[in-house]
């Protein structure tokens, strides 16, 4: 279920999202490129480990369920949706 970026493809990104503030005239730069775009290679990982945290939590409720429910049956990804979008509601209440 959870997004996997290779590390090829979270530099790419990094790359991509440096070259458009390179591009925005407002966007001061206080550090070396390098440095920021590490910095948002270190964001994007920490914001997939946050996702995948999230997932973790969706899965451990479904089984805890009484009745055996078996991964990838309809009934378990419903479940995964609801749980999984509880968990993501709950950390925007908290940084609302």
């Amino acid at each position: 279920m959870s997004v996997r970026l290779s590390r090829e493809k979270i530099n790419y990104l990094s790359r991509e999202i440096l070259n458009l503030m390179f591009k925005d005239d407002n966007v001061e730069f206080l550090d070396e490129p390098n440095e920021i775009r590490l910095s948002i290679v270190r964001s994007i990982e920490r914001e997939l480990k946050l996702y995948e945290q999230l997932e973790q939590k969706a899965i451990q409720k479904i089984e805890s369920q009484k009745k055996g429910i078996k991964e990838g049956s309809r009934e378990w990804e419903i479940l995964f949706r609801k749980y999984y979008h509880e968990e993501l509601s709950k950390l925007s209440k908290i940084f609302d």
